[in-house]
């Protein structure tokens, strides 16, 4: 199976969205969820960690 990383960090951003934790495995996807975040202006935090970066909605 074939995945699209953008369409991934789209369904990820629609999360934060909504209220909810995104998790992403990769660099290339993170970045692609920062890059959205910024658009969109989302009020998020990032916590890195050694398998992947967490972003937290903030309230």
């Amino acid at each position: 199976m074939i995945i699209n990383r953008k369409e991934l960090a789209r369904a990820k951003v629609k999360e934060l969205q909504n209220g909810y934790s995104a998790f992403a495995e990769t660099k290339e996807v993170a970045d692609l969820i920062k890059k959205e975040i910024e658009k969109l202006k989302l009020d998020v935090d990032e916590d890195v960690t050694d398998v992947g970066s967490w972003f937290i909605p903030k309230k």
